[in-house]
């Protein structure tokens, strides 16, 4: 007792934070525990997870073995209707889980009446809002047709979209041409401007491509996304190396099937003076990756994290196609001059498909640059990383993390884990003006909501219950 009343204290703080600053700023020593409660598991399934936990783990393995030999190679393009399976001329493809017109956040709205505008279905946004307030459209996720969209990820019958083939199984993914940054239509514009993009896109962009892609047999994209792991990307919200490296492969085939120079050098300055272009390659690398441990029964391992803007789902392995959601957040970020968070839109996009393999924020700690976004420094990007293996299954050792001695990058989200352990994942993203036909406003950081995940697990037991 005398030794613990004279010897200098050191405090242990668990949990709240705030009390670690207060000790630290008056002098004290203070170790801080970033405990968290769990966000609760009834206490009818709890005895099935413990019985459970051993087909779990072995499903959660297999799950994160299928994820971890996937080969995706970007084979082809084509349009959409073509292409995209179940593809119709009066179906819109849209980001996020399922949802209604009347549902609908502002910039998805906006999305699809350009979308409307682009097809030449109607001449104005009235006559476009017309249409998709009468039921003249069906509206369904990208993921249902084996598609993924970044933001409002609003896909048409007649745009152009990549082909991605995870050659290890044999199944296909599918993504639009990325339009650049700004007042684009994934963000929810829709000006005689965007649409004038968007069909040079179709028209020039798009067969050029596709002549070059189709030359080259196929790019490795696995191999493309580790080298821009090591140069500084994530490869969700920083894609300027994954951009040059696509750039460097796809510029002897493009020069060589262009159908002149000035074709060919008009591509290349575009994707160019567009970072983010190969976002829309990342996107389908990431979802043919994940797509084979869909159908893999017990497995708690997450297959898709979708936001439509409006919701929040995510989908397991072993829960079939079943979508579980929550609210969407908005996004802490740095935002464009003019605009506060009160302009933002809650999250939206098909994107974080790519910290669902692995990648965007679960690898942020190979792209530090992006914490800037929100004020914060080098360490908070390891940080992010770090905290983000404690939900992992196991880690890429193809997805390397340089200033982590090369560690893979943390895979196979486990949705158990996220329960129990109260940690979220974290994602990079940018940020949609709430209105329509504004843009992007800003980029950040945002945690995906706990409640996806707390109805995923009750819904994973409850089956296994069941069964048993």
């Amino acid at each position: 007792m005398k030794s613990l009343i004279n010897d200098p204290l050191h405090v242990i703080n668990i949990g709240v934070e705030d009390f670690a600053r207060t000790i630290a700023k008056t002098g004290g020593a203070c170790t801080h525990v970033a405990w968290r409660p769990s966000a609760g598991i009834p206490a009818a399934l709890r005895a099935t997870l413990t019985s459970s936990r051993d087909a779990i783990q072995a499903a959660n393995q297999e799950a994160l073995k299928r994820l971890q030999q996937a080969k995706p190679v970007l084979i082809d393009m084509g349009i959409a209707r073509d292409m995209i399976p179940g593809m119709q001329d009066r179906l819109l493809l849209h980001s996020g889980p399922p949802i209604a017109w009347e549902r609908m956040c502002g910039p998805m709205r906006g999305a699809m009446i350009g979308a409307v505008l682009y097809e030449g279905h109607a001449k104005s946004e009235e006559e476009a809002r017309s249409l998709l307030e009468s039921g003249h459209y069906d509206f369904a996720p990208c993921h249902h047709h084996q598609t993924v969209g970044p933001m409002a990820g609003v896909v048409s019958a007649s745009m152009p979209v990549f082909v991605v083939e995870n050659q290890t199984f044999g199944n296909k993914a599918f993504c639009t041409q990325n339009e650049g940054l700004g007042k684009v239509l994934r963000y929810g514009a829709y000006s005689d401007e965007v649409v004038k993009r968007l069909k040079w896109m179709e028209a020039t962009l798009y067969p050029a491509l596709q002549r070059a892609i189709q030359a080259s047999g196929g790019i490795d994209l696995k191999n493309m996304i580790a080298q821009a792991l090591h140069m500084g990307d994530e490869v969700h919200n920083r894609n300027r190396a994954g951009t040059s490296l696509f750039l460097r492969a796809i510029t002897p085939w493009l020069v060589r099937t262009a159908e002149s120079t000035e074709t060919a050098a008009e591509i290349i300055e575009f994707i160019n003076g567009n970072d983010h272009f190969f976002l829309n390659l990342s996107m389908p690398a990431s979802k043919s990756s994940l797509d084979p441990a869909r159908g893999i029964a017990n497995s708690s391992m997450v297959v898709a994290m979708a936001r439509n803007g409006t919701d929040y789902g995510i989908q397991l392995a072993g829960t079939g196609d079943e979508w579980f959601t929550g609210a969407a957040l908005v996004p802490d970020a740095l935002f464009f001059a003019g605009y506060t968070k009160e302009d933002a839109n809650p999250d939206i996009g098909d994107s974080s498909i790519t910290e669902t393999a692995g990648l965007g924020g679960f690898a942020i700690a190979a792209a530090p640059a992006i914490v800037q976004f929100v004020g914060g420094s080098a360490q908070d990007a390891l940080n992010y990383s770090l905290e983000m293996y404690e939900i992992a299954i196991g880690e890429n050792g193809v997805f390397q993390i340089p200033a982590l001695d090369f560690r893979g990058t943390p895979t196979g989200i486990n949705a158990i884990d996220v329960v129990q352990k109260g940690i979220l994942p974290i994602l990079d993203t940018g940020v949609a003006h709430k209105d329509a036909g504004v843009g992007q406003v800003g980029a950040g950081v945002v945690n995906a909501p706990m409640d996806p995940f707390v109805k995923a697990v009750q819904g994973l037991l409850t089956t296994l219950n069941t069964n048993d």
